[in-house]
């Protein structure tokens, strides 16, 4: 029986870690909440609870998978504590795209897609927003989320049939 070796990270290796994996954290964050400034300040509290709790990881899943993780945490407790479970407000302006009725009907179809984006189960709706917004390709999506690539395609290959048909049913 093959026995696997658990990722032990010392309290002193914290700073590696963060050189090895803060920009994915920040990533990911930033796929969640489409604000650099909130994904950095909440990429630092990751690092900062990582460093408080790091005796409860026990090197079952990567380490970078325990610190998104804990990302997400901190991202739905902010969402709490801001009373912001929205999907985040699309602006009309885009460019090439100068009459009224052209955004009105932009922003008709945008609305609808986030909505339908909302709707979605999780993990979907994480998938979704991971591949669309935070442009991570499946491998990585796969490895933050503590599955396979071939789960990530899948799971958005199927997200992606539910929002079609949520849309064309609206």
């Amino acid at each position: 029986m093959k026995t696997k070796r658990p990722e032990v990270v010392a309290l002193n290796d914290v700073e590696k870690a963060y050189r090895q994996h803060a920009h994915d954290v920040y990533r990911y964050l930033l796929s969640l909440s489409h604000n650099e400034d909130l994904a950095e300040e909440l990429t630092q509290e990751t690092f900062f609870r990582a460093m408080r709790t790091i005796g409860r990881y026990d090197g079952s899943c990567k380490l970078s998978v325990w610190l998104c993780q804990i990302s997400k945490h901190l991202w739905y407790q902010w969402l709490d504590k801001h009373s912001r479970r929205k999907q985040v407000e699309l602006t009309d302006e885009i460019p090439g795209r100068e009459s009224p009725e052209n955004s009105a009907c932009l922003h008709m179809e945008k609305t609808a897609l986030y909505k339908a984006i909302h709707c979605l189960p999780e993990p979907m709706r994480e998938v979704v927003h991971m591949r669309l917004t935070g442009e991570f390709s499946f491998s990585e999506i796969g490895e933050i989320l503590g599955k396979s690539e071939n789960w990530a395609r899948t799971t958005f290959y199927r997200a992606k049939q539910k929002i079609i048909e949520e849309m064309e049913g609206a």
